[in-house]
């Protein structure tokens, strides 16, 4: 019930945010009138220009927008390293995943129009997709049997619709190798679609479809959530049913009216020079990066380029309910379907980032917060967000009023979630808390009774209240083998969580675990592998392992741990008759700064304030028997608690 009121708010709160104007969007304003502190927004500028420093990500730009007016847009770093050529504001990146909102939002539209229906099956539009088989399932484990060819096919058992493909439910999949990623299958049927159906940037998007019409679906269509190359479909069925290319659809009717001057997917070449490179090895001709020619398939699930500007625009209008500067894209009730979660609770899941073990579901295109304690998406339950697999990310919080854009260039692949977790937790920290009046000071006056306070307190991974990460749920324990992928043959560690428990026990990357305790992972789909690595804090788990071209297996065991926070914590001390307050964890919170003791003036009976900056209350809370036990970062509606770690 919580919520589901918390949804409710949030949708609320989506059609009365305030309206955008262009020149809101493009002119920096003052923190405080957007309720930010400047000096925390300063944190994030030190943050990127260090790691842009070290030269992968070579760069960056973070714009951040709040109540319709721009907040923060700053480059960092360099958008060509190797010829020195400065990021700019509007420089042009590939967005990747990113995409799949744009093709989203132009789906809804001809949904809109009365032209698409939503719960249509698939084939009404795309006969080449009638009557698809999928793939059986063992009736003992309910996990499909991709192990041996040939495949063991039944019929569907309804066909896949286009709300399927919006959430991610039609037993479409992501094809491997030119999916290598971890959060992918690479189950025998993942391969045969890289086979049968590959990414053909020289073919048009009806030669693709038309491929998939000979595979067969991995799931039933509305049983099993599994990231896949839907949206790719989506963009031939907007082809068929508007009578235009997929990028003139795009180009008239969505990127015109929003003003977003550089989007596409193609870089002009008099826009060359504003093409963020990608550092190593450059795309290769024909691929998704390559992007600096005209293209011929065009990739409504990965392959569009936009700059940070551009896409604030696209998600202002988002917020606004699908209305920017007079162009109405979306109707608002449209808008809030998109991005309420439209997952059932009893939805089978595979992997990638969605679920009630990540406090996330997903509406119609969108990634939504729907927990409110623990969720890979910032902010309020109902905000929704997504990255793209180069390194760009966006989040809107209808609650907030608040949209953080990110966009930095990668390898695809490469491990984003340090920029993702940065773009996040400094936004959020930054915003400024309603200050209380201070009482006349009474309270600890000597070194003596000033020493029941020092110690470090853990505030859990919340830098910030209104972005809450209690990082233990419901008692699931951590392995640390965060990274893996199906294989026929087990399961393959791509990277052990550095100092996590597996790590610690010896399981090192590139280890094939064969079974689990007594159970063989053999032909397992990510799902049922998740499914049988969690289980509760402290219980023991026994991994068979191949390594290399060893034949025999180790046996590594080891328990599970509470899930380790991404360390937001205090440190507390007297120096000089006065107590010192220190950010010591992997952020800086409120006033106190990583590196950077402050002391802090009494203000009452167990409570201090920092006389300078934005005045962060302390107050230290005290067990039945009078002893210290925890700390609250100004008391009230905003506060948030630590727990005395030592």
């Amino acid at each position: 019930m919580k919520i589901i009121q918390a949804s409710c708010m949030a949708a609320l709160t989506l059609c009365l945010a305030g309206v955008a104007r262009a020149y809101d969007l493009e002119t920096v304003g003052d923190p405080d009138i957007t309720g930010f502190s400047a000096r925390r927004l300063e944190r994030m500028t030190s943050w990127f220009k260090e790691h842009s420093e070290k030269g992968d990500p070579s760069g960056f730009v973070v714009g951040i927008a709040r109540g319709g007016k721009l907040a923060y847009l700053k480059p960092t770093g360099f958008a060509d390293h190797d010829r020195k050529i400065p990021m700019r504001p509007d420089s042009i990146f590939r967005i990747g995943s990113m995409s799949k909102q744009i093709t989203s939002v132009a789906t809804m539209m001809l949904v809109d129009e009365g032209k698409l229906e939503l719960d249509a099956p698939v084939a009404k539009y795309l006969p080449e997709l009638r009557d698809m088989q999928v793939v059986k399932t063992d009736p003992a484990t309910g996990d499909a049997i991709v192990d041996a060819f040939p495949l063991n096919l039944e019929p569907a058992k309804r066909a896949m619709t286009i709300r399927d493909l919006l959430r991610n439910t039609s037993g479409l999949v992501y094809a491997q190798p030119y999916f290598a990623d971890p959060g992918f299958g690479n189950t025998a049927i993942h391969v045969l679609y890289g086979a049968r159906a590959p990414f053909r940037r020289d073919k048009p998007i009806a030669s693709f479809v038309a491929n998939l019409g000979t595979l067969p679906l991995l799931h039933q269509p509305g049983e099993v959530w599994e990231y896949s190359i839907g949206y790719d479909v989506l963009g031939r069925v907007i082809e068929v049913v508007s009578g235009e290319s997929f990028d003139q659809f795009l180009q008239s009717r969505l990127f015109a009216p929003l003003h977003m001057v550089d989007t596409g997917f193609s870089v002009p070449a008099d826009k060359l020079d504003r093409l963020v490179a990608v550092p190593g090895a450059q795309p290769a001709p024909l691929s998704d990066g390559d992007v600096g020619r005209p293209q011929t398939f065009f990739s409504g699930g990965g392959g569009i380029v936009s700059t940070v500007p551009d896409f604030l625009r696209f998600c202002q209008m988002l917020l606004n309910g699908g209305e920017l500067d007079g162009a109405r894209i979306l109707k608002p009730e449209t808008v809030r379907l998109m991005t309420t979660n439209s997952l059932p609770p009893d939805m089978h899941l595979a992997g990638h980032e969605a679920g009630p073990a990540y406090g996330t579901g997903w509406g119609l295109g969108f990634a939504i917060r729907t927990n409110p304690d623990f969720s890979f998406i910032p902010g309020a339950v109902g905000s929704f967000n997504w990255q793209g697999s180069w390194g760009t990310f966006f989040s809107v919080d209808p609650v907030e009023k608040l949209i953080l854009v990110m966009m930095t260039q990668r390898q695809q692949y490469e491990d984003n979630g340090l920029y993702f977790n940065a773009i996040r937790r400094l936004s959020y920290a930054a915003l400024k808390v309603p200050e209380a009046p201070a009482p006349p000071a009474s309270g600890p006056s000597n070194t003596a009774a000033l020493t029941d306070y020092v110690g470090r307190y853990d505030f859990g991974g919340s830098a910030s209240s209104l972005d809450r990460q209690v990082l233990v749920a419901d008692g699931k324990g951590w392995t640390g083998l965060e990274s893996v992928v199906a294989e026929t043959g087990g399961l393959r560690v791509i990277k052990p969580a550095e100092a996590g428990p597996a790590a610690r026990a010896g399981v090192t990357a590139g280890d094939l675990i064969t079974a689990i305790g007594d159970k063989s992972t053999g032909g397992l789909t990510l799902e049922a592998a998740f499914g049988r690595i969690s289980g509760p804090v402290n219980a023991p788990i026994k991994l068979k392992i191949i390594r290399g071209k060893q034949s025999d297996p180790l046996v590594v065991a080891f328990a599970r741990e509470a899930v380790p926070a991404h360390s937001v914590q205090l440190r507390v001390r007297v120096a000089d008759g006065k107590l010192v307050v220190e950010a010591t964890g992997g952020w800086s919170i409120l006033d106190f700064d990583k590196g950077q003791p402050t002391s802090v003036a009494v203000r009452s009976k167990d409570e201090f304030y920092v006389e300078s900056g934005d005045h962060t209350r302390i107050a230290f809370v005290r067990d039945a028997a009078g002893k210290v036990n925890g700390a609250v970062l100004n008391p009230g509606p905003w506060e948030q608690r630590g727990a005395l770690a030592q």
